[in-house]
């Protein structure tokens, strides 16, 4: 079951640890690549801000972003900026999505993200969790997907399964960590593989993070996950 206020607490939990984490930057590390190709870890933040800002349009009922191309313009505009302009930007937008949560009263409705995708708006705290989390290790400066809750690990693990079900490029696929058990895939010719491995490793593996070179298989190779 989907407990928004739960969610939402986390996601104040993990963007004081982000804040405390990036204001021990500086301005050159900042401007360094992060693990996201193309992207420095100012690329990451400016993402992680306008990303607070876009699910708080979600969640007061106006379109998530202008359009694609604003999005990544904006992204790359804010990329470049100095520590102190990031780490505020980042504390404010926060402070936004919180609020446009606080003023939320129908959790049940469904609410579009973006293109076109939708959702039901209790779902919308741990989306902005899932960003916060998975783009702290994106920076690559000590966190780890290890160090994730595992509750959330499991959560996400779910979501992910659950979008490459049936693809057309991914064989029937079981997946076993830490007792629990995900079936994906299932659209391509082969298989059945069966994957076997931690739970962290499953989301590297189902997120595009890591290889999966940690994972054992058997019944055929690791598939090959489309991205996402």
């Amino acid at each position: 079951m989907i407990d928004h206020v739960c969610d939402l607490g986390a996601v104040r939990e993990a963007t004081d640890r982000l804040l405390n984490a990036t204001g021990k930057l500086d301005n050159v590390s900042l401007a360094e690549p992060s693990r996201l190709p193309g992207w420095s870890r100012g690329h990451v933040l400016a993402h992680l801000s306008r990303n607070a800002d876009a699910l708080a349009n979600v969640l007061q009922g106006r379109p998530m972003y202008a359009s694609s191309e604003t999005r990544d313009q904006d992204i790359a505009r804010d990329a470049p900026r100095p520590l102190d302009e990031q780490l505020a930007d980042l504390r404010e937008s926060a402070a936004g999505f919180l609020q446009a949560a606080a003023g939320t009263a129908d959790w049940a409705r469904t609410v579009t993200l973006r293109n076109g995708v939708t959702d039901t708006a209790s779902r919308i705290p741990f989306r902005r969790l899932i960003e916060v989390e998975l783009h702290h290790v994106d920076l690559g400066i000590g966190y780890e997907l290890e160090e994730l809750a595992e509750d959330l690990v499991t959560r996400e693990n779910d979501f992910l399964a659950k979008r490459f079900s049936g693809h057309p490029d991914v064989v029937a696929t079981t997946v076993l960590a830490d007792g629990h058990t995900w079936t994906t895939g299932g659209g391509a010719d082969g298989g059945p593989v069966t994957v076997r491995g931690t739970a962290p490793e499953v989301l590297g593996w189902l997120s595009g993070r890591r290889d999966g070179s940690a994972l054992t298989t058997e019944g055929g190779p690791l598939p090959a996950l489309p991205p996402l």
